[in-house]
């Protein structure tokens, strides 16, 4: 049986993310492949050092990494061992930043919301000033979304009102980068979230929300229910992906005035629970089954 690696993170141990590796794992043992939990910590980059790595690689040289984790350094430094990893490095780093996100699919003219970045500043200094305030007021009306370019389950993503809303907001924001985009009303706590595997999505659901909230993640509170995609947002979703140069992701889209889809976000390490419980569809089988065809296995 070929060995590969499934890289995981040390810090993320509760039965949630224990449970999404169990069927990673079992998915594999399908294809014939012993796919051997690592995790972040296991797996120490000592540049100069210790070859942690590199020794393990000479006992058991994986097929593959599936690398099930944000830690781009260890992606990276796998990916100069000449190891194939699944998603890329850059990949990952462009889903993990919101605003790197929507920067790559600008490029490919992807439709989204309109978008400001707010500019960098340091931890130790904050913004002395917030004249790029007055323009993205200028720019958007209320109420405007507000999200910090890093996080995950709809967290880190708020609605603001007015301009008291919003200094609170960027206050409370600190020197962390975010971005801030126009509010789609007509998408107000709805949304589909696609699983794309290569040129393919696999499974779509139907998010929505009777909460108040204007998100729709289950996370938040959300119901899910199954969904049939239009031929425009299975394009929209696998367009994403190439564009980011992803191997699967789950894909955000929400619907504007017309109904027609726009692209919320794009996640390189989609949970895939929800989804299976939504519609039976097991993604990690299809995400195993991708990278074997790919590898020739």
């Amino acid at each position: 049986m070929k060995k590969a690696w499934l890289v995981t993170n040390e810090f993320l141990n509760t039965n949630k993310y224990s449970e999404l590796n169990m069927w990673l794992v079992k998915a594999a043992k399908k294809y014939d492949i012993e796919l051997l939990v690592k995790t972040n910590a296991d797996l120490l980059v000592d540049i100069n050092g210790n070859h942690v790595i590199q020794n393990l690689i000479s006992m058991e040289k994986p097929e593959f990494v599936l690398f099930w984790d944000k830690d781009i350094r260890l992606a990276s430094f796998l990916e100069s061992l000449s190891l194939k990893v699944y998603n890329s490095s850059r990949a990952i780093e462009i889903c993990d930043n919101k605003a790197m996100t929507h920067i790559a699919l600008n490029e490919k003219n992807i439709k989204m919301p309109r978008t400001i970045l707010a500019p960098m500043t340091y931890p130790n200094i904050g913004f002395t000033n917030y004249k790029f305030v007055e323009y993205m007021k200028s720019q958007l009306s209320y109420p405007i979304v507000v999200k910090e370019c890093f996080g995950s389950f709809g967290q880190q993503v708020y609605l603001v009102h007015n301009d008291i809303e919003l200094t609170n907001c960027i206050e409370n924001i600190g020197a962390k980068p975010f971005l801030v985009q126009e509010y789609v009303k007509s998408s107000f706590a709805r949304d589909i979230r696609l699983n794309v595997v290569g040129n393919e999505v696999v499974a779509t659901m139907y998010r929505y929300s009777d909460t108040g909230d204007f998100r729709a993640n289950i996370s938040n509170g959300g119901k899910m229910k199954q969904y049939e995609p239009t031929k425009q947002q299975v394009k929209l979703a696998v367009d994403c992906v190439k564009a980011i140069g992803l191997d699967f992701a789950g894909v955000d889209l929400l619907f504007d005035e017309n109904e027609e889809p726009i692209v919320c976000e794009v996640n390189s390490n989609a949970h895939f629970k929800n989804i299976y419980d939504c519609t039976g569809v097991n993604v990690a089988e299809d995400i195993v089954k991708y990278i074997c065809e790919k590898e020739g296995n």
